[in-house]
């Protein structure tokens, strides 16, 4: 999928443990983008963080949680971004979404096979 040069950065985060349904919500958040005909999703887990609780969660061994920070990153244009965040917005039990502008450089074929 080509993508115009300027297009949206939408980054959720969560915690490991958020849920939706039987499913970890950061599962279901790239399963509905995917469903949606969203550019692609990255998903990051973070080894360190706090929220608004300000507990930390760490993956040190002595300090293991089990609930690390989740970080889900999309980039697609402007309307296709507030199109998802319209169907995701039933599913968020929790978390902080953030968007900026983000300049698209793509590597790759072109979707028609021709190369850059």
């Amino acid at each position: 999928m080509q993508l115009p040069k300027e297009c949206v950065l939408l980054r959720i985060f969560l915690g490991e443990k958020e849920r939706s349904g039987h499913a970890p919500l950061y599962e279901a958040i790239v399963l509905k983008a995917r469903e949606t005909g969203m550019a692609g999703a990255t998903v990051l887990r973070g080894p360190m963080g706090f929220g608004l609780s300000s507990r930390i969660h760490t993956s040190k061994i002595l300090d293991l949680s089990e609930d690390l920070p989740m970080v889900i990153e999309i980039v697609d244009t402007q309307e296709k971004i507030d199109t998802f965040l319209a169907v995701i917005d039933p599913m968020m039990t929790g978390g902080l979404v953030t968007l900026e502008k983000a300049t698209v450089i793509q590597y790759g074929p072109q979707r028609n096979g021709a190369a850059h």
